[in-house]
């Protein structure tokens, strides 16, 4: 199984090697595909909340560093010292700066390649490609080919090349 990938389409063949010849091919461009539209789901309402979660985190975080972190100790010293309130100082040294931790991030289990998909699964391109693997195995079944050798034509494997790939593997091919 080969695979060409361009800017705007995905095309996808499965060749017999030993007679060089093309025994099923699907691409982004059959008309099939031509009106396929990803299907639009939960999943973008939940990267919206998350995005606003993250918004709302990251303001209620005090900076630590540049204009906001400068302006901030010294007007709380010059808060406190209106108030009578006595300061240590240090002698040449600016007043300690207080520093927000933000929680760290954890590592979770590791991810099948179908979970590692899902962040991007409904993004037109990749559900096409996806959709183009579905159709090219479904081809290669007819013509009785169960297993396969992936060949990515040198595209690193994520994006498109992964959702091919796992389109494809959906219809039973073996690679």
């Amino acid at each position: 199984m080969n695979i060409f990938r361009s800017g705007a389409q995905i095309y996808a063949q499965v060749i017999d090697d030993t007679t060089g010849k093309t025994l099923a091919a699907a691409s982004s461009l059959d008309e099939s595909l031509k009106e396929f539209k990803p299907a639009a789901t939960a999943h973008v309402e939940k990267k919206a909340e998350v995005e606003e979660d993250a918004v709302e985190l990251a303001a209620s975080a005090a900076p630590t560093k540049g204009k906001g972190a400068k302006a901030a100790p010294a007007k709380a010293a010059a808060k406190a010292s209106a108030k009578g309130a006595a300061q240590p100082q240090q002698k040449g040294r600016p007043a300690p700066q207080i520093k927000t931790v933000l929680p760290t991030a954890q590592k979770g289990a590791a991810k099948t390649q179908a979970e590692a998909l899902a962040a991007i699964a409904f993004n037109r391109k990749v559900a096409l490609a996806r959709e183009v693997g579905k159709l090219l195995g479904s081809r290669a079944k007819e013509q009785g080919v169960t297993k396969v050798v992936f060949d990515r034509g040198g595209y690193a494997y994520h994006g498109r090349v992964a959702a091919l790939a796992e389109g494809a593997r959906e219809t039973g091919l073996d690679f």
